[in-house]
């Protein structure tokens, strides 16, 4: 049996860069970080030659063409699977919520898939290939961010290349800004689902006609880059959230609405100092900055149920395994 943990992400600014439909007139970039809160998958063998495969629903089938969840169908593809495999999916958080969760899922199941058949890849390998499998193979209209953050872990800066490369540069704070951060970042679930896809699709098609709003993201993205390596983790990281949200709202109208921005709002009146909607918009999770001693009347002001979480050092890993 073989159990990896992957972690979910957090994306603070240049989001909706790493699109194709943008980084290919230039590069986009990303400043993100991988959380505490993960997708783990276990690939067990199984006694007979089906596949059984067990997320929000089960299928049992008998050939690899039968199974209904694309993701899975191509990462065995990829690997070379046809059958005898028993995979499980738990994840701390609901899908549909910004933080990632389809990109873990991929990345995670990718690495478990190749230990078990002996191979090991690097994270760098693992991200490039949940980025095959989502965007080339599936068509899936996302960028590239969620699967690198989900590999590699940690805080990072990356630039998304004209003809496809991506870069990394770790951005190291010291313990005690990461303290900080742990601290000072609030995250509140809106309690609203949705597709990414279907904002992604508009987002996309909209890049043409946002280039100056989109031009905006990524530069900041390269400022707070610099910011948190030069002056580390405070006040002015709140100000760029909150510019950058303001930027991000004006590209389509589905990445926000009136129950968010009023949410916002509230948080911002009762203490907070900045934030944005987490992932490509609509719903999800509230990401705030707020001073410990408004945080108690931020959470009676946004009355939303708040999970804690702190920064995740690591990438998607094998936690667990027995030949």
């Amino acid at each position: 049996m073989i159990i990896t943990r992957t972690p979910l992400r957090i994306s603070f600014t240049g989001g909706g860069t790493d699109l194709p439909a943008y980084y290919e007139n230039g590069y986009g970039a990303v400043v993100s970080t991988a959380i505490n809160k993960f997708v783990y998958i276990t690939v067990n063998k199984r006694f007979d030659n089906t596949i059984r495969l067990s997320y929000s629903k089960t299928e049992i089938v008998n050939n690899i063409n039968e199974l209904q969840h694309d993701i899975a169908k191509a990462c065995l593809n990829m690997v070379g699977i046809t059958g005898g495999v028993e995979i499980t999916s738990i994840a701390d958080i609901p899908s549909g919520t910004g933080l990632g969760s389809s990109s873990s899922f991929t990345v995670g199941l990718l690495n478990a898939l190749y230990t078990y058949v002996g191979e090991h890849l690097s994270a760098d390998e693992l991200a490039k290939k949940a980025c095959e499998i989502e965007i080339d193979i599936l068509h899936h209209p996302i960028g590239k961010q969620d699967q690198y953050a989900a590999a590699v872990g940690g805080i990072n800066y990356f630039s998304f290349e004209r003809y496809g490369a991506v870069k990394r540069e770790k951005i190291n704070l010291s313990d005690a800004d990461i303290q900080l951060m742990n601290q000072k970042l609030m995250m509140f679930y809106t309690g609203i689902r949705r597709s990414a896809d279907n904002i992604l699709e508009k987002q996309s098609e909209e890049t043409k006609n946002k280039l100056p709003v989109l031009d905006f993201m990524k530069n900041q993205a390269n400022e707070m880059k610099i910011h948190l390596k030069k002056k580390g983790f405070d006040e002015t990281f709140a100000e760029m959230l909150d510019a950058g949200w303001q930027k991000k709202k004006s590209i389509t109208s589905g990445i926000s609405n009136q129950e968010i921005d009023e949410l916002y709002e509230r948080a911002l009146q009762a203490g907070a100092l900045g934030g944005k909607l987490l992932g490509a918009g609509g719903g999800g999770f509230i990401l705030l900055y707020c001073d410990e001693q408004y945080q108690q009347d931020v959470r009676k002001a946004m009355s939303l149920r708040e999970l804690d979480f702190n920064i995740s050092r690591y990438g998607s890993q094998v936690v667990y395994f027995e030949g």
